[in-house]
């Protein structure tokens, strides 16, 4: 929602004279709100466990990551090159207050990652013991016995 309301914001500026800076902030907000709203979507209708061959908590940890990183960098920009409009000015309090709630959300999924992790590795060492318990025992076959007198 607030990358929305910083998109809006951002959208609502007429003229610009340095409008790199604009441009940029717009690409983030823009970008973070299609890739959050998809991943949002595939999670919502439980589409990601179609897929069980993505690690999708890695995949919202590197796009909330990401997220913050950017909405920081683009936030710091458009406050630095701004023009002191009312438009501006509200995308950077957005841009930040986004950066602030994707921050959260990275902190939280970086908890989740490494539960799934410690739990994916646990998984594979317990079957990783089961197979070689199993193929240590030693199977008694009447009919190789019978070859051998």
């Amino acid at each position: 929602v607030l990358a929305l309301t910083a998109f809006i914001c951002i959208e609502t500026i007429m003229e610009c004279s340095p409008c790199e800076g604009l441009y940029f902030f717009e690409f983030v907000s823009c970008s973070a709100l299609v890739v959050t709203g998809a991943l949002l979507l595939l999670f919502s209708l439980n589409l990601h466990t179609r897929i069980p061959q993505i690690n999708w908590n890695l995949t919202d940890l590197v796009n909330t990551g990401l997220s913050t990183f950017f909405f920081f960098i683009a936030s710091v920009v458009l406050a630095a090159l701004n023009h002191k409009t009312g438009a501006e000015i509200a995308a950077v309090v957005f841009g930040f207050l986004a950066m602030a709630v994707y921050a959260v959300n990275t902190f939280l999924a970086v908890g989740k990652w490494r539960v799934s992790s410690r739990q994916q590795s646990s998984r594979q060492t317990s079957d990783y013991i089961r197979a070689r318990t199993e193929s240590r025992e030693v199977v008694h076959r009447p009919e190789i016995q019978r070859l051998d007198a």
